[in-house]
């Protein structure tokens, strides 16, 4: 009987830290960040070079050293690396003329990331531009990429577009759902404590259960939607450089985290009923004899 109660009362502490944590990564905004510091220092020592007249600027990966290309033909992915820039359709000038910023991205927002560009900060004070953006989650297309590129590659980025999006919406309704079963069940499991109801504590469980399973579903589609982003065609657009350091933040580990306890939460209230069985009222009458009248 201990035994049980203390599964009960286990799995429902534990869904209620689950729920805390999964609540506190729905509601920020640190699932994946970005690390742009030393793509802006290479892009400053890139614009800072001499541009004296005479002078002509010729980056390493162009000389035509015996020695390198010697060790790359020997290698595997030699025509990867020896042609990387070719390629992504990248050039140092290309990617410096982008402008990628250290961010921190959530499910609602994408913030630039506090204290990382003091140039970002300044504008930021200035009511210039505002350091979080929303996330859409409804479709919309830059006209302005339609009279840039070709009707091929503009094809393909509606439909990648499209495809993002629907990644989106996956992982914010399943997270969504998710938290509300999870809720449910930790209601039902108390009633359950209340009443003394042992199908009450299995059902709890199985919404646990539940519950884990759409946010699994969710945390895959998080991340699965992360990297079709970074491996969109064309690469020079959607691509990142290798001196801009990405990761998942501390939301998506709190999010994971939420996810076990749940699972955990889900087989204790589940295993509680057959060990700790709640008590059955018993109606006891004597079995009636045949025209007493005795009624039970």
């Amino acid at each position: 009987m201990a035994m049980g109660r203390l599964l009960l009362f286990s799995g429902l502490s534990l869904s209620l830290v689950a729920l805390c944590m999964l609540a506190v990564a729905i509601s920020s905004d640190h699932w994946y960040e970005t690390d742009a510091r030393k793509y802006k220092d290479r892009c400053r020592t890139f614009s800072n070079r001499r541009s004296d007249p005479g002078f002509i600027y010729i980056p390493n990966h162009s000389l035509p050293l015996r020695s390198s290309r010697a060790r790359l033909d020997r290698g595997p992915n030699s025509l990867l690396v020896r042609n990387r820039r070719q390629l992504f359709a990248m050039s140092a000038a290309d990617e410096c003329s982008r402008r990628y910023n250290s961010t921190n991205m959530g499910l609602w927002k994408k913030c630039h990331r506090l204290g990382f560009d003091q140039d970002i900060e300044d504008l930021i004070q200035k009511g210039i531009i505002e350091r979080c953006s929303y996330i859409k989650y409804y479709y919309s297309f830059t006209p302005s990429l339609q009279k840039e590129l070709s009707y091929n590659i503009t094809k393909t980025i509606q439909q990648d577009d499209w495809h993002a999006l629907h990644l989106r919406r996956m992982t914010a309704g399943f997270m969504g759902m998710a938290l509300s079963i999870i809720l449910f069940g930790w209601t039902v499991g108390v009633l359950g404590c209340c009443w003394e109801q042992g199908l009450m504590y299995y059902v709890a469980g199985l919404l646990f259960l539940m519950g884990g399973t759409f946010c699994i579903i969710s945390l895959c589609t998080c991340v699965a939607g992360i990297n079709f982003e970074l491996s969109r065609y064309p690469r020079y657009l959607y691509g990142l450089p290798d001196d801009i350091s990405h990761g998942y933040g501390w939301s998506m580990f709190s999010a994971w985290g939420g996810l076990g306890l749940t699972l955990i939460a889900g087989f204790f209230c589940t295993l509680a009923p057959s060990i700790h069985p709640p008590p059955s009222s018993h109606h006891t009458c004597q079995k009636s004899r045949m025209g007493n009248g005795t009624v039970c």
